[in-house]
């Protein structure tokens, strides 16, 4: 599977930027999950690079192939990108079985294919069931039901599922009658002698043209496949899609109609029409979305299977933080069309890139305190935090305050010269949806209504703590006092409010003890991984520890 890169992508409508300059390695097998709120532009990116959306500008490559590049004039039509799109709403055909639904795509494909030889695929597969006659028995017999009937459809089924064979050869296998026979072994090699036979007939007719047959029972010439254009044959098509029906688990299912499902089996549908036509990479687009809250962590599971199973490269478009740190191996966040951070999951949590990021994930949401300070001379910074106490913070490795902010107000100045740069080029145009600092919430007894305050005076001197709510812990001797303002027990944890004078912040407490509101408690803020934003840029300045009081 290939690796996907993107160059410089902006999509815009007008003066509206729903994609803004982003640049994108997306490496050979790997599951990736575009995330961020709604109308950030996840969507936009995934569909650019399917192809069913045009950027303005950028380029976009699939492996060594470029699909798209606006200098070169190169736009790659979607069926010839070889990628796969799961919709949101699954977009079944009602009137069709979930046979026909799988198989349709794959009936229109014609280009440059191997030459198969079908006769010689489908003896190579009966010599291989053949092998165990024993075995073809109990299969078939395990499809009676309570009467002593058997069930022909049901056999067949389980003995595509055994031996990887298509319906036709199924079929084949189940003529042949080797459970009713006395001595299914012995019958089995009889005719298993016949198939080697013919094999080797349909070998010899191809060496007499010049070819061998390979593994695959594909023509090899000089020692490479002999190809040509054409359709998949009915034989390959029922391959594919039994094949696909099985890694997805639905093949009982292959003569129902959407209607008769449920959203998971219809779900599971989706993915293996997807899968059928063997893109090079799998798109989905929020696909979990219409599944309740149990179905849906099944079918995390089951697409965390899927990813390894096929081996392909996975591109996830979700706005549930959830479903982006369980299932990908990094997480693309993004917001008003900007890439805010592109890491693996626990990186994301763990250090996030700025006030937005660290905001957007985890839940419940992190804990923002105001604080104001300077950097002291072992490298502490000594500030002032909830409504005036005294409190250090000490980053985990050394680092000089005054040399952050002068790189960080040189990096701002470098942006704004691209920009005016970037505005002087013939058709370029002014950003409506501008980029601001994000506004984080500060957790407070009594909330204050925002919109008839002033913007304040932001100094060098201004910082936000970002504290989550599982570093927050109860103890009897804690240097700082609270009350209990809110508690939600689960069972397994506890999601507090703890009232620090004006401040709420929020706590999560592992065990099953109960809280009681209104109950005096000592807290303390443990552990490294206490992260000191800078207020004028949002950016992280450092991860560290506290120590209040």
């Amino acid at each position: 599977m290939p690796e996907i890169i993107l160059k410089n992508i902006t999509k815009r409508w007008g003066k509206f930027f729903g994609v803004d300059n982003v640049s994108l390695e997306i490496p050979d097998n790997s599951f990736i999950t575009l995330l961020g709120p709604s109308g950030c532009g996840k969507t936009t990116i995934l569909r650019m690079i399917a192809g069913l959306e045009t950027p303005t500008e950028g380029q976009i490559k699939i492996g060594d192939r470029v699909v798209f590049d606006s200098n070169a004039g190169i736009n790659v039509p979607p069926n010839k990108r070889k990628v796969g799109f799961l919709f949101q709403n699954y977009a079944l055909w009602p009137n069709m079985t979930v046979y026909q639904n799988i198989s349709f795509g794959l009936k229109n494909i014609k280009e440059e294919l191997p030459k198969l030889d079908v006769e010689a695929k489908q003896a190579q597969d009966m010599i291989r069931a053949l092998q165990n006659g024993n075995k073809v028995r109990e299969i078939i017999e395990e499809c009676r039901d309570k009467n002593g009937k058997l069930d022909e459809n049901k056999a067949c089924v389980k003995l595509i599922d055994n031996f990887t064979l298509s319906m036709y050869t199924a079929k084949e296998l189940f003529a042949l009658k080797i459970h009713e026979a006395s001595d299914p072994a012995a019958q089995a090699k009889e005719k298993l002698s016949q198939y080697e036979s013919r094999l080797n007939d349909l070998k010899s007719k191809h060496k007499a043209e010049g070819e061998e047959l390979n593994e695959k029972c594909e023509a090899v010439k000089g020692g490479k496949v002999v190809t040509q254009v054409r359709k998949l044959s009915q034989e390959e098509i029922d391959s594919r899609v039994r094949a696909c029906s099985r890694i997805v688990k639905i093949g009982m299912f292959m003569d129902r109609y959407p209607a008769e499902l449920s959203g998971g089996q219809q779900q599971r549908v989706a993915i293996a029409r997807t899968l059928a036509p063997e893109p090079q990479v799998l798109f989905m687009d929020e696909p979990l979305s219409n599944l309740d809250a149990k179905l849906r962590l099944e079918m995390r599971y089951e697409l965390q299977r899927l990813h390894l199973e096929t081996g392909s490269t996975f591109v996830y478009v979700t706005h549930d933080q959830m479903e982006a740190m369980t299932l990908a191996t990094r997480i693309c966040l993004i917001n008003n069309g900007v890439l805010q951070q592109y890491a693996a999951p626990l990186e994301v949590y763990n250090r996030p890139s700025n006030l937005f990021v660290a905001d957007f994930v985890g839940n419940p949401s992190m804990n923002f305190i105001d604080a104001k300070g300077e950097q002291e001379s072992d490298g502490s910074i000594r500030l002032k935090v909830l409504g005036g106490m005294d409190a250090r913070f000490i980053p985990n490795d050394p680092m000089d305050l005054r040399e952050w902010q002068k790189k960080r107000d040189q990096d701002a100045e470098d942006k704004q010269n691209a920009e005016k740069e970037r505005l002087k080029k013939k058709g370029a145009v002014e950003k409506t949806n501008k980029d601001e600092v994000f506004k984080y919430h500060v957790q407070m007894v009594e909330e204050e209504d925002d919109s008839i305050q002033d913007e304040p005076v932001v100094t060098d001197s201004d910082f936000v703590l970002g504290v989550r709510p599982e570093a927050i812990g109860i103890v009897e001797n804690g240097g700082l006092s609270s009350t209990i303002y809110g508690a939600m027990p689960t069972g397994m944890e506890s999601t507090l409010k703890l009232r620090v004078g004006d401040y709420l912040l929020t706590s999560v407490i592992f065990g099953g003890v109960i809280y009681q509101i209104g109950q005096e408690t000592g807290i303390e803020i443990k552990g490294k991984d206490i992260l000191l934003f800078d207020r004028k840029s949002g950016r992280i300045v450092s991860a560290g520890s506290l120590a209040i009081g």
